[in-house]
């Protein structure tokens, strides 16, 4: 079985998350979305309510499931027995960032292989960020994320 981990933030999920989520799906034959709690970051969901999120927008998916982790990426895919470590590019900024981690995991684990998805045009300037203060600031974010995430968002910034 080829088991793929996307891992990330998705704080919150977006429409260019969820494309490139799809897309995985399609090459293989589970994928795991692996929500990172990363210390350094002050995230606006909970931990619990990015995977209840992802788990709800996904469940139509079913080779799809979402999971948590804490720690090193390369140690989550060890654990899940992934091979492959899904990431999306939205421009070549994004590469040189990415590249090293790339070579960082080979290092930590030669058998995991990076698989790089370039983001749509429609999504190459998306980010989670972006959402939060478009939100933030009351503007509309229908066409950005999926329709749950909308009303998490208005709930979290009424």
């Amino acid at each position: 079985m080829r088991i793929a981990v996307y891992p990330g933030s998705f704080d919150p999920v977006t429409n260019g998350h969820l494309d490139i989520i799809l897309r995985a799906a399609e090459l293989f034959d589970r994928v795991i979305v692996a929500v990172s709690c990363n210390p350094k970051k002050k995230p606006l969901f909970t931990i619990e309510e990015r995977v209840e999120i992802l788990r709800e927008v996904l469940a139509p998916y079913k080779n799809v499931e979402v999971g948590s982790f804490e720690g090193l990426t390369v140690n989550f895919c060890r654990k899940v027995g992934a091979r492959a470590l899904i990431r999306g590019l939205r421009a070549i900024s994004d590469f040189e960032r990415e590249f090293q981690m790339a070579l960082t995991n080979k290092k930590l684990m030669p058998e995991l292989e990076t698989v790089f998805l370039m983001a749509k045009a429609e999504y190459s300037f998306l980010s989670s960020s972006m959402v939060k203060e478009l939100a933030y600031y009351g503007g509309c974010v229908d066409q950005f994320v999926p329709p749950l995430v909308e009303k998490k968002l208005r709930e979290k910034y009424r």
